[in-house]
């Protein structure tokens, strides 16, 4: 391991900062964590955040323009990124902050290869054909997070049953972005709508923002705002195996995300005029009722429940 590594110290101030700027909904929902698992979720942030605004030309998000250098850039994140898992120094905090708190968590390598085949996917310009299509990729880009936030919260590498429920909330995480950034992604070239999905409206390829297509767009956002609390629902039955505190940081996150697609399925034809959030009261009262939660979570959601037969289910192993 490289002696050059900067301070643990700095690193977590610098993820803090991140978390901060790129996302005001998970940074909230971090504060609910206790001290140790708050800094290395900030951690794990920092480095999920920095790949993909290497991926997609952007300082902590913003306006999605596309680039030209995709497949360098993902060069880029697979060096940096392997650098940082064998303990060497990279030159980048947020990349040297992963290297930390995935050595910490002994969190499983394969879960970071599989966020990176997300970045991939979109590099080669890649397009899903089905709903399992976009599914999958809802995995690598959400799914394989929500796993190796699991393990870091102190869920066992091995307990395929919890991982599942929390690459569960991953997927419900992504299909919210996906049903709110329909008409930012068309901008940037982009579409995460299954072309299935787009035949059965009757909608030509490159065309479902087109105003006459709206009505036909409403109901695939519904579609996708059902599918995201579907997702959500499962997830909560993983709540049980988390220390209380991940818990509700982690209920509390459910809410206010699944707040975004439950908006989308609610606006309709109007869902693309401006970004959906969850407005800052909204978030609070997901944090007070997420911590009534808690109590008695097991019960209300058992672990040994039967996940539903119709949920897509992550790659094994």
């Amino acid at each position: 391991m490289s002696s050059d590594l900067p301070d643990r110290q700095a690193l977590v101030t610098h993820a803090r900062d991140s978390i901060a700027r790129g996302s005001k909904s998970f940074a909230m929902a971090s504060k609910l964590f206790d001290p140790v698992i708050r800094e290395r979720a900030w951690l794990l942030y920092a480095w999920c955040r920095k790949c993909d605004d290497i991926a997609d030309g952007q300082d902590h998000g913003g306006t999605l323009r596309g680039v030209q250098d995709g497949q360098a850039r993902l060069s880029t994140i697979r060096v940096l990124t392997d650098q940082a898992l064998r303990g060497e120094a990279t030159g980048d905090p947020a990349f040297d902050g992963f290297g930390v708190v995935m050595r910490e968590c002994a969190i499983p390598h394969r879960y970071a290869h599989d966020l990176i085949e997300g970045f991939a996917l979109d590099a080669r310009e890649w397009r899903p054909r089905t709903q399992d299509d976009m599914l999958q990729y809802c995995y690598h880009v959400a799914g394989a997070v929500g796993c190796m936030m699991a393990v870091l919260m102190g869920v066992d590498p091995d307990d395929d049953a919890t991982l599942d429920r929390a690459c569960d909330l991953g997927l419900a995480f992504q299909l919210a972005n996906i049903a709110r950034d329909i008409s930012e992604d068309e901008a940037a070239d982009r579409c995460y709508l299954p072309q299935l999905w787009l035949a059965e409206m009757d909608i030509p390829p490159g065309e479902h923002m087109k105003p006459w297509a709206r009505p036909q767009l409403a109901v695939l956002g519904r579609r996708l705002a059902d599918m995201a609390a579907a997702y959500e629902d499962s997830a909560r039955h993983g709540t049980g195996a988390l220390p209380p505190r991940a818990a509700w940081a982690v209920l509390a996150a459910a809410g206010i995300y699944g707040d975004i697609a439950r908006e989308v399925g609610r606006r309709g034809e109007q869902a693309w005029d401006h970004r959906v959030i969850t407005p800052k009261s909204d978030k609070l009262r997901w944090v007070v009722r997420a911590g009534r939660q808690v109590i008695g979570r097991a019960r209300r959601w058992p672990a040994d429940a039967a996940r539903a037969d119709h949920l897509w289910t992550r790659p094994q192993g």
